[in-house]
């Protein structure tokens, strides 16, 4: 899962700044996220428990129930993903497939120069950009609330295990 995460982080990094106008490394780092991608997508539905869509990403109702918490500030500990984080994977995911593929149809002669095809591309690293930095700051302030270094956790792999109210695995089903 870390190396999931990393290579997705620098990866779209290396793209939307130093390699963005290094067009055929730009090309390899962007197919090399792509299958990131697509293996975390299967991992999702094969692998450990805390990485299974089923134990995290949430319906609306689980949603709303922990964004109502979270705003009155009583939110419960995930050892996971929290339901908020959990959108925001399936969100990020999703983007960085868009930019994978489109990358890849401005490559084919089908698509050669379609404006729609680069705006979509671009459009989209961008949302990345904006929603990586939300994330970045929510990790931050989730680190703070529950008192525990999530950026560590990504580097090293433990996490203070669950007590009391904590959430080790989210429901299956809302």
């Amino acid at each position: 899962m870390r190396l999931f995460h990393w290579t997705l982080a620098l990866g779209c990094i290396a793209n939307l700044t130093v390699l963005r106008e290094v067009k055929t490394v730009h090309r390899y780092v962007g197919y090399v996220v792509l299958a990131a991608v697509v293996i975390r997508l299967v991992w999702g539905f094969i692998g450990t428990r805390h990485a299974r869509f089923a134990d995290f990403a949430p319906g609306p109702r689980r949603l709303l129930a922990y964004l109502v918490a979270l705003s009155r500030g009583r939110e419960p500990r995930y050892v996971g993903h929290n339901p908020a984080g959990g959108v925001m994977m399936l969100a990020l995911m999703g983007l960085v497939m868009t930019c994978g593929v489109t990358g890849w149809m401005m490559g084919l002669d089908a698509f050669w120069g379609e404006r729609w095809l680069e705006t979509l591309h671009e459009g989209a690293a961008n949302v990345i950009l904006v929603m990586a930095i939300v994330h970045v700051l929510a990790a931050l302030v989730e680190s703070w609330r529950h008192r525990e270094n999530l950026v560590l956790s990504m580097i090293n792999g433990f996490k203070r295990a669950p007590k009391g109210s904590d959430v080790c695995h989210a429901p299956a089903a809302d």
